[in-house]
């Protein structure tokens, strides 16, 4: 509707039950309810989410290649969703309760890549699926010098298998548009980010590069 304010708002419901349906990794839980729309009657509503928490992903910029530092990793909802089970994506990771996302960006950014970006800056949150996740994404922008940039990581224990490779960020943000197969929502949103900001980027990147003597 034309003047509906452009944002999202507070709604009012009613939670009349609530199940835990199943207990694993995550928690995933069905709840009885009643909404209660703006201007309109009750509406009675039995919804099912999975709880996920935060997570924060990290934009690794190298500034003197003016590339992006992604990873390629395996993924078995991609597998099962699309057959491209070897995603590519940005580093990111869960946020431990009570962490600040910044820290968290910046662990993920050095155990995923490799390479520590030291300062990290917050660009944008965004709740990734709302309709079945509560998980909200912290997006973070950092530099850092890709010159010897590891062929594989992961954290021991966690039977990760990653690999980072580097990209142009000509090229990055031209696969948004040209029918390459890139399913990851964290790095579309990132690669959509910087197409919009690519001044501040390289503003930014000349700074860190300046500070550092470069």
């Amino acid at each position: 509707m034309i003047g509906t304010p452009f944002e999202d708002a507070p709604a009012a419901i009613d939670v009349h039950e609530e199940t835990l349906i199943h207990q694993g990794f995550r928690r995933f839980e069905r709840y009885e309810l009643t909404l209660h729309p703006p201007a309109s009657r009750p509406v009675r509503q039995t919804r099912e989410i999975l709880r996920v928490g935060g997570a924060a992903g990290i934009l690794a910029i190298d500034p003197v290649r003016q590339a992006i530092v992604l990873i390629r990793q395996f993924r078995l909802t991609a597998h099962f969703s699309t057959g491209r089970g070897e995603l590519i994506e940005i580093p990111a990771g869960l946020i431990d309760p009570g962490e600040d996302p910044a820290i968290t960006a910046r662990r993920e950014c050095i155990e995923e890549i490799g390479l520590d970006p030291g300062e990290v800056h917050f660009l944008f949150s965004s709740l990734v699926s709302p309709g079945a996740l509560d998980e909200t994404a912290w997006f973070y922008l950092g530099f850092v010098d890709a010159s010897h940039l590891p062929e594989q990581t992961g954290v021991e224990g966690e039977n990760e298998v990653i690999r980072p490779f580097l990209v142009p960020l000509d090229e990055a943000i031209a696969a948004l548009d040209d029918g390459r197969q890139l399913a990851s929502g964290y790095l579309r949103m990132g690669l959509m980010w910087i197409a919009l900001h690519r001044a501040e980027v390289t503003a930014r990147g000349e700074a860190w590069l300046a500070r550092r003597g470069a």
